[in-house]
């Protein structure tokens, strides 16, 4: 699913490389030093960028100056597993790029995974195709009930969907979220400041992303008579320590039995 935009185009925008713009015009550079010019910076820029986030994709998710909690969820698969065991051998993703996270999951030995796309299948491969046609991922509007029965699934992941849902809707998706989630809900939501969504999107997402403070989501949950995890945090905290840190708010939430 193709969201991003052409980030090659802003970074070959001579404006925006340092050094371009300094020479004098009586100077006149030929056109090959400039374009020299213009890759290094860019090259410069690029390696600035992976050397501090840990990878390439990172650095052009910066570039954009917005953080994909889907991406966050593959970096932080390792630490879940570990704080969650067993809990991990049958999970379900909600969010864009269901496919390519289900199918992340599936390669990890001794789990089974299914996915619900809350938006737009825009461009599928043959992959994303075949897990559609055979009812592992879905494509259902999550402001709806989910059409699992209760504690159909060991763990139940979210991410980059309840960003884009009004209060109204979040008051009854999150309880249905945890209602097929026999020993937890895990969910990614970005920091106030992140990505909104663009223009173009609006009519996929229907609204732009509202991105809430930690404090916020807290309230949220206590009203929603939705308890955090306190041995799932504690747990992750400890397999995430020193590792990496985490691009998006994580929240581990107990079941509703």
């Amino acid at each position: 699913m193709a969201r991003r935009p052409n980030t090659f185009r802003r970074l070959g925008d001579a404006g925006s490389i340092p050094f371009v713009g300094s020479f004098h015009p009586k100077s006149r550079p030929s056109p090959l030093l400039s374009i020299g010019l213009v890759v290094v910076g860019a090259l410069l820029i690029i390696g600035y960028l992976y050397h501090g986030s840990g990878g390439a994709a990172d650095a052009f998710s910066r570039l954009e100056g917005g953080v994909s909690c889907t991406s966050e969820l593959q970096r932080a698969l390792p630490a879940l597993k570990k704080a969650y065991g067993d809990s991990m051998q049958k999970v379900l993703h909600v969010g864009p790029d269901a496919c390519s996270m289900v199918s992340t999951l599936l390669k990890e030995e001794g789990t089974e995974a299914w996915g619900v796309e809350p938006y737009e299948l825009d461009e599928t491969d043959g992959n994303c195709r075949s897990l559609v046609y055979r009812g592992i991922v879905r494509v259902a509007d999550i402001k709806f009930p989910l059409p699992y029965r209760s504690n159909s699934f060991s763990l139940v992941i979210v991410s980059d969907a309840v960003d884009y849902l009004s209060p109204k809707y979040l008051n009854k998706t999150l309880p249905e979220l945890a209602r097929v989630a026999a020993d937890g809900l895990v969910v990614l939501s970005g920091y106030p400041g992140q990505q909104r969504a663009k223009v173009a999107e609006l009519s996929k997402f229907g609204r732009p992303a509202k991105l809430r403070s930690s404090s916020w989501w807290i309230r949220f949950f206590v009203q929603s008579s939705l308890e955090e995890n306190e041995v799932a945090i504690k747990k992750f905290e400890q397999a995430s320590k020193n590792s990496y840190k985490p691009a998006c708010q994580i929240f581990h939430l107990k079941p509703l039995h």
